[in-house]
Parts: C-alpha cells; sequence; structure tokens
C-alpha cells in the first residue's frame, strides 16, 4: 500500500534522516587503508546510539532462506554493488568503497548511500561515482507531482547508459515510511510517463547502483546477501530519501 505524508510526518521522517547523514559522514572519515570493515560498522553503530535511534539493517531477513543481516551498513567494496557484509577485510589503498546506512528514530525511517574512493583515488572510479551522483540528482530533480515513477526511472537511466555503465532493475528504489522498504519499487531504468503517479507526501528512496563495465548482470555470494557484477567490473552506488512536495523535491537524508 502506497502511504502519503503529512508535513508533520515529513518533518519526523527528516529527524531520522540527519541520523543517517551522520553516520554517513562518520563512516567516510574514518574509512582509510588499513581500517577493517567491522570497525567501520562500529563507528556507525556509535552514530545511532548517541542518537537513540535503531538501525533497520541489523537483522533484515526478508527471505526465509536469508540469513539475518549481521551489521547496521552495507559495505560494498570493487566489485561489490550492494548489500556488503561488514566483515574483518581490510580497506586497501585505492579500495573503491560503498556504505548504505539506514536508521530508525521514534518509528520512522532514512535511507541513504555513498560512494568513495579509500586511499589514492582512480581516475575511472571517480567518473563513475560522479555519474552516479549526477543521476541521483537527476531522478531526484524528476520526483515532483505531476510527474511519475517513471520519469525519475528515465532520468537516472539516461544519464547512467550516457556514461556507458551496466544498469539492472532488479534491485532500485522504493517506499519509505515507517519501514525500509514499501511500495512503490522505483527501478534504475524505466519509460517516462509510465508507472506510479508521484503526489506531494509520497517519500522514496531513489538509489541508483551502476557497474563500470557496461554489463548489467550481476551474481550473488554465498552468504545470501552480496551482489557482485557480473563481470567484476566496479560498482557504485548513491542514494537519498526524498519527499514529493508541492514545493519541490525535499531530500530527508541530505546533511544538517
Amino acid at each position: 500500500m502506497i502511504e502519503l505524508r503529512s508535513p508533520g510526518e515529513l518533518d519526523a521522517m527528516r529527524a531520522a534522516g540527519a541520523v543517517v547523514a551522520e553516520m554517513l559522514a562518520a563512516v567516510r572519515a574514518a574509512a582509510a587503508p588499513g581500517v577493517r570493515l567491522t570497525q567501520l560498522d562500529e563507528v556507525a553503530r556509535a552514530v545511532l546510539a548517541r542518537a537513540a535511534a535503531t538501525s533497520p539493517f541489523l537483522g533484515y531477513a526478508p527471505l526465509r532462506t536469508t540469513p539475518p543481516f549481521p551489521g547496521v551498513v552495507c559495505l560494498s567494496v570493487n566489485d561489490v554493488a550492494l548489500h556488503g557484509i561488514p566483515t574483518r577485510q581490510p580497506l586497501e589503498d585505492g579500495d573503491l568503497l560503498s556504505v548504505d546506512a539506514g536508521a530508525t528514530l521514534d518509528g520512522w525511517v532514512g535511507d541513504a548511500a555513498i560512494t568513495f574512493p579509500a586511499g589514492t583515488p582512480r581516475p575511472a572510479d571517480m567518473q563513475l561515482v560522479d555519474t552516479t551522483e549526477q543521476a541521483l540528482q537527476a531522478g531526484i530533480a524528476a520526483a515532483v507531482p505531476g510527474n511519475r515513477v517513471g520519469d525519475v526511472s528515465a532520468a537516472i537511466a539516461a544519464i547512467g547508459r550516457t556514461g556507458g555503465c551496466g544498469i539492472n532493475t532488479d534491485q532500485g528504489g522504493h517506499g519509505v515510511g515507517r519501514t525500509m522498504h514499501g511500495e512503490p519499487h522505483v527501478p534504475n531504468e524505466g519509460r517516462a510517463g509510465r508507472g506510479v503517479p508521484l503526489r506531494a507526501g509520497l517519500v522514496i528512496a531513489i538509489e541508483p547502483w551502476f557497474l563500470a563495465g557496461g554489463d548489467d548482470d550481476y551474481r550473488v555470494d554465498a552468504d545470501g546477501w552480496t551482489l557482485r557484477s557480473a563481470d567484476g567490473s566496479r560498482a557504485a552506488h548513491a542514494e537519498h530519501t526524498v519527499a514529493v512536495t508541492d514545493d519541490g523535491p525535499r531530500i530527508l537524508t541530505a546533511p544538517a
């Protein structure tokens, strides 16, 4: 069921989104060659504890066959596109790290992601990150009353395809509210003018994730979570929780 949020509810969701923004900033500041992914997860946990918030990621198990997710953030390195588990793997110089974070505060959820290099950046990685972030901004700009979900999807894909990126629509954006994943699904490629109408009060996570090699396929590791590019190319992920309003898109997970 698709629900529309009141201005007061959007303010409450903004408070949860501010915690997510702080988590992402803290993890980014701590990420460096030699730092283990489990240490970054602890950094994110500390932010949640200070805010008296909880994680919608921790223990999440959408399917009976999926083991509960063990971290409060997804940490995806290099060819891992989504859902990377915080392991004891240390970051190496030049690694490309995607951080996906969520927070639940007073019953409301925020969800956002960033991608950045650890240590020395590679030009090709920075181009991929820039393309992904441009696609996110294009998708956000399309999230206005009178448009449809397909307009957001088409705006994202136009940037990604022009950049030569692989795009898969199995995983994508989604409704956000009192739960992390709700209706509508917001794929990263689609046809303008199609899909669910966008109305004021609708809150969606817009999250392009692109594969540098141009191949749309992916594979999932035996852990049931880690999603990798099929061709071994690097991946990037960018996300904000966005409210559709009569005054334009409101980014609920922007830094304070």
